[in-house]
């Protein structure tokens, strides 16, 4: 079999899987006639192509069907962080300018709460099981047909940012007025770079939550090559492994804070299962600690791939390989994609010296919906910035720091508070840090760690002598935390990103940072 395409593999082979998930199997056939009737269904609503839909649910085969449905007659398909509450959602419902908005009764209260204070029409309101005020999703399919809308343009996800620095971003890219029916040629390219084909035997394993970017493209690209797409409902480290070892997974999509817990497990526990179909295990999405990342490497060999990318676009990808002789590098540009290090005039620096990193994919463009000033600052002439900071070596690499937010400043000297994290999360009795700049009268900052101990260690007094003893090993002085305090749980999403404003923002109420 050579076709690629949803819609087409569905018409040669329609019995094939598409979707395993939490909800059971989906074939490709009934995946397409699923995704048609939608589509038309929401046509039959008076929805255009740059219409925007928004969708609220878990990791289910309900996700690419509604996806699908939407992208193939032209609108933005928006995907919604579930973990944020009513007024958050009510924003981007607003924001976007939803035109419908379908969401799962496991986040019922959240889900209501939103249509109400957005003051969406409640026909425009679905539900995937039962939700007050809101229709069935089988209602928006009811009468229509299985076969391909015949009005069809493709349509693209517009997902927001996370928002750990602000109100959240739409990204929004214009449409291309591509037929649906064929594979955009990014998608096999962008597989390519991990060396992922189509077909070719592939199966994809889906943890993490599927409103994540990375996510969502991963397992749509899955499906559009011809791989099935396995689906984990809420992921668990031994659960992950009984997956791969069940389905023959070749390639997932990870962070390092899974490579973490998967460490964590007995050594009886990681033997037991067989994973050695996997050709790719991709991260990104965090800072993978060197030490993390050698002793995945030591257990699932040359799979491990590392890139470094964007919602808005571009990035840089790395192998295995060429990790161990480049240790912490996120790696060469795409083909196609431009990284440069500038300083804060915009001109380039020279090997080795920190600036913010600037990206550009193509001649691909996007702008924040509705925010002209956004999109301006994060620009320097066709480039744009995520407000990281790194360095390119010699030979081109790029090594991230930090991000520029995030950089505490003490005595004039910059510090880069993932170096410390990343060192600290090494110790075998961390589970998870934080470390960022609180008010120094002196120092004008100075360094503190938040560090969420391994179940069954008290975070007191001695565990605190141990860390620092530990740091003083691997760092310099002016490195080391004045303080560490300690939580039961750090506040990350389950993709696993740091929203490190909600530790810091209560040490500087009141005062100013210099960043």
């Amino acid at each position: 079999m050579t076709a690629t395409g949803l819609w087409n593999i569905a018409r040669e082979e329609p019995e094939r899987i598409a979707v395993i998930g939490p909800d059971g199997e989906r074939s490709y056939g009934d995946l397409a006639a699923t995704a048609n009737r939608y589509g038309r269904g929401l046509q039959a609503m008076g929805l255009e192509p740059g219409d925007a839909i928004v969708m609220l649910l878990p990791n289910t085969s309900d996700v690419p069907a509604v996806y699908f449905a939407a992208t193939q007659i032209g609108l933005y398909i928006v995907a919604v962080n579930w973990h944020l509450v009513g007024p958050e959602i009510a924003y981007i419902l607003d924001d976007c300018g939803a035109k419908a908005f379908i969401a799962h009764e496991r986040f019922a209260d959240v889900a209501v709460d939103a249509a109400v204070q957005s003051g969406l029409d409640p026909s425009a309101r679905f539900s995937v099981g039962r939700i007050p005020g809101f229709r069935p999703l089988e209602e928006l399919a009811a009468g229509q047909s299985g076969e391909p809308p015949e009005r069809r343009t493709l349509g693209a996800p517009m997902l927001y940012t996370s928002g750990t620095t602000g109100r959240p971003k739409g990204v929004r890219r214009p449409l291309t007025g591509q037929d649906p029916h064929e594979v955009p040629p990014i998608a096999p390219a962008f597989f390519g770079f991990f060396g992922i084909k189509p077909h070719d035997g592939h199966v994809h394993l889906c943890g993490s939550p599927l409103y994540h970017t990375a996510v969502l493209n991963f397992v749509a690209i899955s499906v559009q090559l011809g791989h099935t797409a396995v689906l984990m409902d809420r992921w668990e480290p031994e659960e992950m492994l009984r997956l791969i070892e069940t389905h023959r997974v070749t390639h997932t999509h990870m962070v390092p804070t899974q490579f973490h817990r998967l460490l964590a497990l007995p050594e009886r526990i990681r033997s037991k299962y067989d994973v050695s179909s996997l050709r790719a295990a991709i991260h990104g999405a965090a800072p993978c600690p060197v030490e993390v990342k050698r002793r995945m490497l030591e257990w699932w060999g040359p799979v491990v791939i590392e890139y470094y990318a964007a919602t808005e676009g571009g990035g840089t990808v790395i192998s295995a390989r060429d990790w161990l002789n480049k240790p912490g590098s996120v790696g060469l540009p795409w083909p196609g994609s431009v990284v440069r290090v500038l300083d804060q005039d915009g001109n380039d620096v020279p090997p080795n010296e920190p600036g913010l990193v600037y990206m550009r994919m193509g001649t691909s463009t996007f702008e924040y919906h509705k925010d002209s000033a956004k999109t301006n600052a994060s620009r320097v002439r066709d480039l744009f910035t995520l407000g990281d900071v790194g360095y390119l070596d010699e030979d081109g690499y790029l090594f991230l720091r930090d991000r520029k937010n995030d950089m505490i400043i003490s005595g004039g000297v910059n510090i880069y508070p993932a170096e410390i994290e990343n060192e600290l999360s090494c110790h075998p009795k961390v589970a998870d840090v934080a470390v960022f700049g609180v008010p120094n009268e002196d120092w004008g900052e100075e360094i503190k760690a938040i560090v969420q101990p391994v179940d069954g260690v008290a975070g007191d007094a001695a565990l605190t002598d141990e860390l620092l003893a530990f740091a003083a090993s691997r760092l310099a002085k002016f490195k080391l935390p004045r303080t560490i305090e300690y939580r039961d749980e750090l506040p990350r999403d389950p993709n696993g990103k740091l929203y490190k404003r909600k530790l810091r923002d209560p040490y500087w109420v009141g005062k100013e940072r210099a960043i």
